[in-house]
């Protein structure tokens, strides 16, 4: 029985890995806990920010029946890991992903076409991808930025949505006015738009987005929960909280994910910030420094703005 996608903030998942590379599972059953205790809505494993390009199939599959076990329910969990160029190989991978239980396979819209090649060629190869999935299993959408950003029109996606086999959609647009119609392209439908951009977070809310799927919710979920379930009932708090998350957000240009597992390390969670699609060697004493910064302040908005009361 699949969960329902609900409102809310999306955590896009690290993976974390030993000293020796492996992924570190003890490590991973304390972030699922930290996410779901800090208010997040759902967990979106095997994304980008898992590094899913740097696991094998069998990880990416091990890791996501991982995270929907040890949810057990109290949230919804969607995962991708639609890495490969080869579309009988994309098959595979998605039906395994889909075997896990996960409660939406999320397809990677630049997996679907090449960055030359049309929107109309694009439709097709979901069309034929669709064909090869079983019906029943829910999917969603990631417009991941690697390895090209694959945006989707107002109007494919509306085509997206009139299947209705899809959930979720990560908009990576950074642009008000696309995300505005988007919103306005699937209204009534059963696909969910979730902003990955924290600048046109809280505008967003109020033109409709069902929530936030980014990468800073992996530094301070709790703010980005409160903002979700505060920002009508206090607008004008929710604009000073929004405006801190926004400078914050420039961070995500450090060496992620590298930071964000350094950030984890000052939680208690994680005991290293080893990655694979970075190295962390390169992570600077002054980056660690403004991480630190960074976990200071965040804590001092964690306690005026608590997520839960």
């Amino acid at each position: 029985m699949y969960q329902i996608i609900t409102d809310g903030n999306w955590p896009v998942m690290l993976t974390p890995f030993t000293e020796q590379n492996n992924v570190d599972y003890e490590a991973l059953e304390r972030l699922i806990d930290w996410y779901i205790e800090r208010g997040a809505d759902g967990l979106f494993a095997v994304c980008q920010s898992s590094e899913m390009y740097t696991l094998t199939l069998e990880e990416r599959v091990l890791i996501a029946a991982f995270v929907k076990a040890k949810a057990a329910g109290r949230v919804p969990v969607i995962a991708s890991g639609h890495v490969s160029d080869a579309f009988e190989d994309q098959v595979t991978e998605l039906n395994a992903m889909a075997e896990t239980g996960v409660d939406a396979v999320v397809l990677i819209t630049n997996r679907l076409a090449a960055a030359e090649e049309s929107d109309d060629v694009w439709l097709a190869n979901l069309d034929k991808l669709l064909g090869r999935l079983p019906e029943h299993v829910p999917l969603g959408l990631y417009e991941c930025p690697a390895p090209y950003r694959r945006l989707l029109t107002p109007e494919m996606l509306k085509k997206c949505s009139d299947t209705g086999r899809f959930r979720f959609i990560k908009d990576v647009s950074c642009d008000l006015q696309l995300i505005g119609d988007k919103l306005k392209a699937v209204q009534g439908g059963s696909l969910k738009i979730f902003n990955a951009n924290t600048a046109t977070l809280l505008d967003s809310y109020r033109l409709g987005a069902f929530g936030f799927s980014g990468v800073m919710a992996n530094f301070h979920p709790e703010l980005y929960a409160w903002l979700f379930r505060n920002w009508e009932s206090q607008p004008e708090a929710a604009v000073e909280l929004s405006d801190f998350l926004s400078v914050s957000s420039f961070l995500e240009k450090q060496l992620y994910p590298v930071n964000a597992k350094y950030y984890l390390m000052l939680e208690g969670i994680l005991t290293n910030y080893r990655c694979r699609s970075r190295n962390h060697e390169e992570f600077s004493a002054t980056q660690r420094l403004e991480i630190e910064q960074l976990y200071r302040v965040s804590k001092q908005y964690a306690r005026k703005y608590p997520v839960f009361t």
